[in-house]
């Protein structure tokens, strides 16, 4: 099995000792995404489909960078702060499945890293 570190200067830089993801030969595990510009370095303002939009697309990125793209996600885990965000997150994520939707779980947490209140981690076929 092959092991490649897989980086993008469109996605946000890792803020921690991990990267942003790791392609097998056939898998693609991308590390949880924050809502954050990677033009900016920031997390976007708005509301939390906002927030899911750009995690999208960060993802979109990251995944184009490994080959493949979001069509191919096989689970992804959302994790929220408040699950009061749950049909909200629905609503702007499901627009980016509409048929075959992944696998998914869906959790509250009591924090996230730098005070997002979304974080979402995606396996996806190569």
């Amino acid at each position: 099995m092959t092991r490649n570190v897989i980086f993008t200067s469109q996605a946000p830089a890792a803020i921690g000792p991990y990267s942003q993801a790791i392609a097998t030969d056939n898998l693609v595990f991308i590390s949880g995404q924050l809502p954050i510009d990677p033009s900016t370095g920031k997390m976007v303002d708005g509301d939390i489909g906002t927030k899911t939009r750009q995690i999208l697309k960060n993802v979109a990125a990251i995944a184009g960078e490994a080959g493949t793209d979001l069509t191919k996600t096989l689970k992804t885990t959302i994790f929220l702060t408040d699950l009061a965000d749950f049909q909200a997150v629905n609503s702007a994520y499901g627009s980016h499945f509409p048929e075959a939707p992944p696998a998914r779980s869906t959790v509250q947490v009591a924090a996230l890293p730098l005070g997002s209140n979304i974080e979402i981690e995606f396996i996806l076929a190569r």
